[in-house]
């Protein structure tokens, strides 16, 4: 019998199940009968002081209704604001892989986005995650399977494929991308798609205020901010996650940070020494332990959270910090409300505006100038497409014919025949080479913005500390500038010794 993970936390806990009875003690869901009545969400009333309540038992060797294997896969919810389903698109991804392997039977769990990385990270501890579940969650290597075997054997699902491995497009997913192993230098997720963030927009707005898109640098957007808020309108939707600080950081510090990347590109993507496209987390936690990159004595920090500041104090939704975060757009209700000119959002996106009665449109973050700043580089806005989207990991405690199934299923999403209906209704990017991106994004998908930075990765902390808004207190000014650093420096130690001990890393320098 298949397993389920409830997470209670103050409310309700939609969770997409089929043909499973709950043995937990908060609920029990009778079995239903056929493939549509099981496809029903399941709506759990939490009590309010519980925190939550994980039951399930993932790597079983239970079989479901007859014959039939049920796997479960757990993540959050990144294409709308349904707590109980992924959607429409993700519904027949599953559909036809279920005519396909008419033995499997896929169940979905959808977490709370505020929730999921505390929620799989408990259960991938415990011993109790279910089949697949999300690879942005704190782990352990250990505690998912290494899938390299995999990849170096044939996808079934494609005609005269040889190695899965190959499908997939390089410089994304493979041996020189540096996001694509772990600090073991193992494959332990699938990605069944990349992702790019960029900025959507009002055109109606923007042109009621007066501001023309692109707007192509950061003082040009600092001005159309001021003409969005005299026209009667929030100029940057915001809301309490983490996204939209994170993004907005990472967005900016790149620029800054990009004259020290040559330097500091010391190690390739299997952690031996050389260079990789971006710098590796061997490179970054070298730099880090060693002092030569350090948030106090790197004035471009301060400089980046002085640009992250300006942005939330001059575009962004005034009471930001008391709106509760969305899955498709940051601020997700002022921006499709049409109360909001401009708002972040990723590719997965685009599907939430099918039907509003306004125009919109993409663009990248503008690109700071040496008028916008002393410490600009030169070098353009970039974010670039990535691993970042829908991947999934198997659990070590998934065996067996469960484990074979999680297995078909990852091959499936990822066969460019199968996965392409998917991309093209979930605006998905693909990962691999013979599948095409979804229509209509084109001013995300190409140009520098669409180049990912060799400078990748500029904000660290420890995997107590993942998926926290880590901006929260210095954009609210509880926390001082210097205060800030201060915290950013813990952290980013913090992070660079966790990232040494995981590769047990030898050298001098990852033994302090």
């Amino acid at each position: 019998m298949g397993c389920l993970t409830h997470v209670i936390k103050t409310g309700i806990q939609h969770t997409h199940r089929r043909g499973v009875e709950e043995r937990g003690a908060i609920m029990s869901v009778s079995r239903l009968r056929s493939r549509a009545q099981r496809r029903r969400a399941v709506s759990v009333v939490a009590l309010a002081a519980m925190t939550f309540v994980a039951a399930a038992c993932g790597g079983d060797s239970g079989q479901g209704d007859g014959d039939e294997i049920t796997i479960t896969l757990s993540g959050p919810n990144q294409w709308n604001n349904d707590p109980a389903s992924f959607g429409p698109a993700w519904e027949d991804l599953v559909a036809r892989f279920e005519k396909e392997e008419p033995g499997i039977n896929v169940e979905t769990t959808v977490l709370p986005l505020a929730e999921f990385g505390q929620t799989l990270s408990t259960q991938l501890s415990a011993g109790t995650a279910p089949e697949l579940v999300f690879k942005q969650v704190p782990h352990e290597p250990e505690q998912v399977h290494s899938l390299n075997e995999y990849l170096e054997q044939p996808n079934p699902y494609v005609e005269g494929n040889e190695k899965w491995l190959d499908l997939f497009n390089q410089d994304y997913f493979g041996p020189k991308s540096t996001r694509a192993r772990n600090v073991k230098g193992d494959y332990e997720f699938i990605p069944f798609n990349l992702v790019i963030v960029g900025l959507y927009y009002n055109a109606d707005i923007l042109a009621e205020a007066g501001v023309e898109a692109p707007i192509e640098t950061y003082g040009e957007f600092m001005d159309a901010c001021e003409d969005i808020k005299d026209a009667g309108y929030v100029p940057l939707s915001m809301d309490q996650s983490h996204l939209g600080q994170g993004w907005t950081y990472n967005m900016i510090a790149p620029m800054l940070f990009h004259k020290y990347a040559d330097e500091l590109n010391q190690f390739g993507a299997n952690n031996e020494p050389g260079t990789a496209l971006q710098l590796s987390s061997k490179s970054l936690a070298k730099a880090i332990l060693t002092g030569e990159f350090d948030p106090k004595d790197t004035p471009e920090v301060a400089e980046s959270l002085r640009l992250l500041k300006e942005v939330f104090d001059k575009c962004a939704t005034p009471n930001w910090s008391g709106i509760s975060g969305g899955a498709s757009f940051v601020g997700h209700d002022d921006f499709v409300g049409g109360r909001a000119a401009i708002a972040y959002g990723t590719n997965f996106a685009a599907p939430n505006l099918k039907e509003v009665d306004w125009e919109w449109g993409t663009m990248p973050f503008p690109t700071i100038t040496k008028q916008d700043s002393e410490f600009a580089t030169g070098q353009p806005a970039q974010f670039g497409a990535g691993v970042g989207g829908t991947n999934y990991m198997i659990p070590a405690t998934t065996e067996g014919e469960k484990l074979d199934a999680a297995i078909k299923f990852l091959q499936f999403a990822t066969s460019p025949e199968h996965g392409q209906p998917w991309l093209d209704a979930s605006g998905g990017i693909p990962a691999t080479n013979d599948a095409e991106a979804a229509p209509g994004l084109e001013n995300l998908t190409s140009g520098e913005w669409f180049t990912t930075p060799v400078f990748k990765q500029t904000s660290f902390g420890p995997k107590s500390k993942a998926g926290q808004p880590r901006f929260e207190g210095f954009l609210l000014e509880s926390k001082s500038l210097d205060d800030k650093l201060a915290e950013m420096d813990s952290d980013w130690d913090a992070w660079a010794k966790e990232k040494a001990d995981e590769g047990g890393w030898t050298e001098d320098w990852a033994q302090g």
